[in-house]
């Protein structure tokens, strides 16, 4: 049987393909609205091992056609807002397991847990960059060198293209209220704890930078699983461009605020390589010790670290590593076995669990990434 891609040409699903084959699943069926774009991939992959189909995401009946004969289907196409639980539920009906790129609260309270357990399928969602690898990294740094984690402190950034889908999940997560600016964990979701910072800098990222403190929910999942009694997230700006959209399109409509965000993520990528870094401090015991350690990783673009793991992620469902029901793969997924496909798949250019706090790194970070 198939792992049908839907969006499968796009940034993201291009990536999960060709991650995919790397790993030697397969047969692929990829899949989208344009036809020709889907066949030109599908060619340019193999074509002895991939098809093509033309699939739309608004049309149920075109999904069902699609997802026949599939024994999994891997969604990355978007924006997850506009396709919510219908790709799911295509699956389903199909009898084949679900992974989804994206989808986050939202689809999650849309997919029924006792329904997908009483027919042994399964469905894992955000299986991708953030949200995604900014919760599984902690949880496996946690796992290797702690009995138990009291704080956390996050600095997550990205310099890359928006792209159209990206720019309007990005709007809708700011709607729906997965994400709230200002707020941290103590012991819970505190509102207005901590305040937006100028001209900071942090190691690793080319400074100065503007930090924006943010809870999210993968965050507050995060917190909880670790049974946190502190948590600081904050989303680390090195352009000057994207920090002024970010203030000005909450009062444009829906397709001029995707469009500035798009403008303005260019313009600051202009004469610049993108990055993706993650620097995660956490302090708390291992057998009664105190333990501080920084988690550092460093990728090149967010489509391929988001492609990355959701191959990795729909490997983990095809070899029945997954137990059926549903769950976001940041969660699910095991740690160790993960993270060492993730070194292994190129996608990142640095992963290390360091012996120090970030503080300490900002004067030894040179020859670290």
């Amino acid at each position: 049987m198939t792992i049908g891609i839907l969006g499968g040409y796009g940034d993201v699903g291009a990536h999960a393909a060709r991650r995919l084959l790397s790993l030697g699943l397969g047969p692929l069926r990829i899949g989208g609205r344009d036809v020709g774009a889907a066949r030109r991939f599908a060619n340019e992959l193999s074509a002895g091992a991939v098809e093509h189909q033309a699939v739309d995401f608004r049309d149920d009946a075109s999904l069902r056609r699609f997802v026949g004969g599939c024994r999994i289907m891997l969604n990355c196409a978007g924006p997850s807002h506009a396709i919510a639980d219908r790709a799911a539920r295509a699956a389903m009906e199909a009898g084949a397991d679900y992974v989804d790129a994206a989808g986050d609260d939202t689809l999650y309270a849309l997919l029924d847990d006792e329904e997908y357990r009483g027919r042994r399928r399964v469905a894992v969602l955000s299986a991708g960059l953030q949200p995604g690898l900014t919760a599984l990294l902690p949880r496996w740094a946690a796992h290797q060198s702690f009995s138990q984690v009291q704080g956390l402190l996050s600095y997550f950034g990205v310099l890359d293209h928006f792209t159209e889908v990206a720019a309007d999940d990005y709007l809708q997560a700011a709607t729906d209220g997965v994400s709230e600016p200002l707020a941290a964990w103590r012991d819970g979701r505190r509102s207005g704890v901590l305040t937006r910072l100028r001209n900071a800098e942090v190691p690793f990222f080319p400074g100065p930078a503007t930090l924006l403190p943010y809870l999210n929910t993968e965050g507050e999942r995060l917190a909880a699983s670790l049974r946190l009694a502190r948590g600081d997230w904050y989303t680390v700006l090195t352009g000057q461009h994207i920090l002024t959209a970010f203030d000005r399109v909450r009062s444009l409509e829906r397709r001029e605020a995707v469009a500035a965000l798009r403008r303005a993520s260019l313009l600051d990528l202009a004469g610049r390589e993108p990055h993706v870094i993650l620097l995660a401090q956490l302090d708390g015991l291992r057998e009664g010790t105190p333990v501080t350690r920084t988690l550092v990783m460093r990728g090149r673009r967010n489509a391929e670290l988001t492609g990355t793991l959701a191959a990795l992620t729909t490997l983990a469902v095809d070899l029945g590593q997954v137990h059926a029901g549903r769950h976001f793969a940041a969660a699910v997924l095991e740690p160790l076995s993960t993270v060492g496909r993730l070194r292994e798949s190129g996608a990142v250019s640095a992963l290390d669990l360091l012996d120090t706090s970030i503080d300490a790194l900002g004067a030894t970070e040179e020859g670290f990434l």
